[in-house]
């Protein structure tokens, strides 16, 4: 599967993923604002044995294909045990 993958100008290590053939103005308007100005990162083909860093490939490719895109958050800061 082929998509896009934005980041935006407002959320530090937030990523949307669009499907390649998906008109990014059907992304929830809210979302696409609270990304900012996006900036394509890079083309990526998603296959079966693809792995990412931050992201299950199977949910990744799963919501290109329902919805056709995915929002990849940063991790969750852990709390300081101090």
């Amino acid at each position: 599967m082929k998509c896009v993958v934005y980041k935006g100008a407002r959320k530090s290590d937030a990523y949307l993923f669009v499907k390649r053939d998906f008109d990014i103005s059907r992304v929830p308007s809210d979302l696409l604002k609270a990304f900012g100005t996006l900036e394509k990162v890079m083309n990526l083909e998603l296959s079966p044995d693809q792995t990412l860093a931050r992201a299950d490939p199977d949910t990744v490719r799963q919501q290109l294909h329902d919805k056709g895109f995915y929002l990849q958050l940063p991790p969750a800061e852990s709390e300081s045990p101090l």
